[in-house]
């Protein structure tokens, strides 16, 4: 049963289960889709019903965030752990041996990424790349020429979310992740936190530090706690 945080629902697993079913949805073939949102999104899916409605749709849903994490406990239904986009990105590559396709970021980043990939994971191939700027209809059709195992959709949310949505069973590939800025930092043009930032809970904190334009978007993460906790005391019998 998937944990529901403000109306959201997420999948309880840990990262091992969450690549191990990554792997058989790209066995499938099906044109499968995963998501993952971190508070902001969650709390965006209260406004943006089309946003919503395509996690709702998505065949996995993990908690990129320790900010979803608390809530679930705080909700009375936890997930195990948190299951970043990144670090589940990395190790469903590390075991994935098909073809990869990269859609997203500003030109040039998709095919820097694809280097630096192809470079780290020598037994996967990247059959193709991208940028996030096309026409819809011409990603679409690159896609479907290069019959990809595996697509990353890194287009940012909710774009990446209602690609995804709208595509599902449509392209001939087995999985659709969408991973916001991942191809960012995989081609060197955006730094990760330091893991001692990671392991402390406190990445968002160092993204605020490093552009403080993220401002104007962290405001969220405030009003998401505050909405945890009047749904907690609305439900006081939750355990």
């Amino acid at each position: 049963m998937r944990s529901q945080v403000l109306g959201v629902a997420f999948d309880p697993v840990t990262m091992d289960q969450a690549v191990e079913w990554a792997l058989s949805l790209i066995e499938e073939h099906r044109g499968a889709y995963v998501c993952t949102p971190n508070p902001e999104i969650v709390w965006d899916c209260r406004r943006d019903k089309a946003l919503a409605t395509a996690i709702a749709g998505a065949d996995m849903v993990l908690p990129d965030g320790v900010g979803v994490v608390w809530a679930s406990r705080v909700l009375g239904c936890p997930v195990p752990e948190r299951v970043t986009g990144y670090d589940f990105l990395l190790a469903l590559l590390a075991r994935f041996q098909g073809r990869l396709f990269l859609l997203g970021g500003k030109p040039g980043v998709a095919a820097a990424a694809a280097a630096a990939i192809e470079k780290q994971f020598p037994q996967l191939t990247v059959c193709g790349v991208m940028d996030g700027y096309g026409d819809v209809q011409a990603q679409r059709r690159a896609v479907e020429d290069m019959t990809p195992d595996l697509v990353l959709v890194c287009l940012g949310s909710p774009r990446q979310e209602l690609w995804m949505r709208e595509n599902a069973g449509r392209l001939p590939v087995g999985l659709m992740a969408g991973l916001g800025g991942c191809l960012d930092v995989l081609s060197g043009r955006a730094k990760r936190a330091p893991e001692r930032w990671i392991r402390l809970n406190l990445e968002w904190l160092y993204r605020l530090l490093r552009d403080p334009r993220r401002l104007t978007r962290q405001i969220r993460l405030p009003l998401f706690a505050l909405a945890v906790l009047a749904r907690r005391i609305k439900k006081p019998g939750l355990k």
